[in-house]
């Protein structure tokens, strides 16, 4: 793809609008993943290396658009860079768009873009004020580069130059080398609660995977197709459609499952077959046979695509699949690329951050980009590199 970088423009001096991913859970105004913002980090600190006059923009939560809610405010997310990054002056902004002054090296952090009206629907007008804040707009919100909204892709018909920032560039990198020219055995493991909304990139990953382990609701939509599984999360509306996906491709299901009456926290775990599950109970996790030859698989791949855990991790009794996927990905030596918030989660809960080849900050981003999707913010930028290649 044909796309301007942020390592190959001249800032110094320059006003750089970046638009990160700070879309971090925040409680009681402390922050309780650093994830996100660590990942957004290089590339702001690149910025203020060069001497640019930095602007950050983010997203956090869902408020309801164009009103002030203190709950999704970014200034806590303003006082932990603050703190980050040393020896610069951090400044925060209430979204006063028009009066920005600062000086080469320094930061202003605005606040949450959906407060301002128009930002979801990406409106014009907000569009052309975003634009003229800066000389250069950096996308480097992955996780957000699948929404057609007026600071991730309609500021890029007003700016003059569009360019992508560290982020962007190293999970376009890391996601292409995971699916165009992988070291195989490549073994995807797509979990979560909802089979329907990742039917898409089930199609693509088993196309191109040697093998697919599913995991939590999915999981139980294809154990559907042959058992009565309680009252298990299970999407009835795509069995046929699993059926015809189990019956052409090479997908684990489990063979056994940690089973549970209440969907609570202190549920204690029964370790049941799929032939012996009652009415009253529940799927809730892999059983330790099922843990043992997905284990085994891993052990033997050389890439690995990892969305979602496959089962209700946050309860103790029911964690030990994901759990032991986790720890088994950490101790390959395989590519391996963890993507979605779960799954950021997950690697949070088990300290494994460094022992994975590549995290996506992206969740839907992550999953349309894998399905093929053409990103909104992707094709923005495309169209900014031709719009400047012809004007010159």
């Amino acid at each position: 793809m044909n796309i301007h970088k942020m390592t190959t423009l001249d800032i110094t001096g320059k006003t750089v609008l970046i638009r990160s991913d700070l879309n971090v859970p925040i409680e009681n105004e402390i922050i309780q993943s650093e994830a996100r913002i660590l990942a957004a980090l290089p590339t702001i600190q690149l910025a203020i290396q060069k001497n640019a006059k930095v602007i950050i923009m983010s997203h956090l939560g869902r408020p309801k658009e164009g009103t002030y809610t203190k709950k999704y405010s970014l200034f806590p997310i303003f006082k932990y860079l603050k703190k980050k990054l040393l020896n610069t002056q951090v400044y925060f902004s209430n979204n006063d768009m028009k009066d920005i002054h600062i000086n080469p090296g320094e930061v202003v952090v605005l606040e949450n873009v959906r407060f301002n009206k128009g930002e979801l629907s990406n409106d014009d007008a907000l569009s052309k004020k975003y634009a003229n804040l800066c000389d250069i707009f950096i996308m480097d919100a992955f996780g957000s580069a699948h929404r057609m909204q007026s600071s991730t892709y309609g500021i890029g018909k007003f700016v003059k130059i569009a360019c992508a920032g560290l982020l962007l560039i190293n999970e376009i990198i890391a996601l292409k080398k995971a699916l165009e020219k992988p070291k195989r055995p490549l073994v995807a493991i797509v979990g979560g609660s909802k089979v329907s909304t990742k039917f898409n990139v089930l199609h693509k990953l088993c196309k191109i995977a040697d093998t697919i382990i599913v995991g939590g609701g999915i999981a139980n939509t294809f154990l559907a197709i042959d058992h009565k599984i309680g009252k298990s999360l299970c999407e009835l509306d795509f069995i046929c459609e699993a059926k015809k996906l189990r019956d052409k491709y090479n997908i684990i299901v489990p063979i056994d499952s940690r089973i549970g009456k209440k969907f609570h926290k202190t549920e204690k775990s029964t370790i049941k077959s799929p032939f012996n599950i009652e009415e009253n109970e529940e799927i809730m996790d892999f059983g330790d046979e099922t843990i043992k030859n997905v284990v085994k698989i891993l052990k033997k791949s050389q890439t690995i695509i990892w969305n979602g855990p496959v089962g209700v991790f946050e309860f103790p009794y029911f964690r030990k699949g994901t759990e032991m996927i986790a720890k088994t990905i950490a101790n390959s030596t395989a590519f391996s690329i963890a993507g979605g918030g779960d799954t950021l989660s997950v690697i949070d809960m088990f300290n494994i951050q460094n022992n994975i080849s590549y995290i996506s900050t992206g969740g839907g981003a992550f999953l349309e980009f894998i399905e093929g999707k053409k990103l909104p913010a992707i094709q923005m930028l495309e169209e900014n590199f031709k719009k400047n290649n012809i004007n010159n």
